[in-house]
């Protein structure tokens, strides 16, 4: 399950993750993705009582009571992404808290997301091309970063939304005009009875995140 947490350049972040001191042998991690890379580590811990505490740069992570939480100082526009907190027992792996975090700035750019429905029926078993397209504004010459491309779903009995696949912008087909810029990214998934859902295409970029309208996927002959 996700949360969305807006903050401003320069500002504290403070995220939290439940700890429950009758986990044995368990250990709590946050981590950070952004799309395109590998996830980024930024600090462990152990469920009972300890008073270590992990610094990466301007992030710290540590124990405080009853909770494990991470403190993002001073943060950057960088800083925009998604924060899992993941809950490690006997190689198993528990999802326990994602937070999608954007970090605003005055020079951030604007963005507008937008997604098209389907024009035709979609079969068990189909493969299905669900389409992303980005405007922004091509003059802004202090935000040079790419996009960060999220996918999630949401089935229809399910009020949060999933997180289902993250890109880089590698697979980008954009077009430039001199005051605008639009991109296409494209998802691409082989659906069956089960996928049936609302798929939203998320943009991060410059310190923010928007989400486009949502593409409605019903699969034919679903009991």
């Amino acid at each position: 399950m996700f949360e969305t947490k807006t903050a401003h350049v320069g500002e504290d972040v403070t995220l939290t993750c439940n700890r429950e001191k009758s986990w044995h042998l368990t250990n709590l991690f946050w981590i950070r993705l952004f799309s395109g890379t590998f996830p980024e580590i930024l600090g462990g811990t152990y469920a009972h009582e300890y008073e270590g505490v992990d610094k990466i740069r301007h992030i710290t992570a540590k124990q405080e009571p009853g909770t494990f939480v991470l403190k993002i100082s001073k943060a950057q526009l960088s800083d925009t992404a998604i924060y899992y907190c993941i809950k490690v027992k006997q190689l198993k792996f528990i999802f326990l808290k994602g937070t999608f975090l954007t970090i605003k700035g005055p020079e951030s750019d604007r963005l507008a997301v937008t997604q098209d429905p389907l024009s035709d029926p979609v079969r068990a078993g189909d493969s299905v091309t669900l389409q992303c397209s980005v405007l922004s504004d091509s003059g802004n010459k202090k935000c040079p970063e790419e996009h960060n491309v999220y996918w999630f779903k949401a089935k229809s009995d399910e009020s949060h939304l999933s997180l289902i696949y993250a890109n880089g912008n590698s697979s980008d087909r954009c077009e430039k005009s001199p005051e605008t810029q639009k991109c296409v990214y494209n998802f691409f998934p082989n659906v069956d009875s089960s996928d049936a859902g609302t798929y939203y295409c998320a943009v991060a970029t410059c310190g923010q995140i928007v989400f486009g309208n949502g593409t409605k996927l019903d699969i034919e002959g679903k009991r």
